[in-house]
């Protein structure tokens, strides 16, 4: 019976965080747009990747001298 004296009042602030984290959301802005970033997967990315091993300072196979 002794633990609900110590259990109650954690479990009110644990809530307490819950809702602050979701006010924080919502004024933050994280529930504004929820279809561009669905949208985002399914659409076609017509740019040419990035060569590899750019940042090492190595050429391309078909780069000549």
């Amino acid at each position: 019976m002794n633990i609900l004296f110590l259990l109650i009042p954690l479990g009110l602030v644990l809530l307490g965080c819950a809702v602050a984290a979701f006010f924080w959301a919502v004024r933050s802005g994280q529930f504004d747009d929820l279809e561009s970033p669905a949208m985002s997967v399914v659409m076609d990315d017509d740019t040419k990747p990035a060569a590899r091993n750019r940042r090492n300072g190595s050429r391309k196979p078909d780069e000549a001298d």
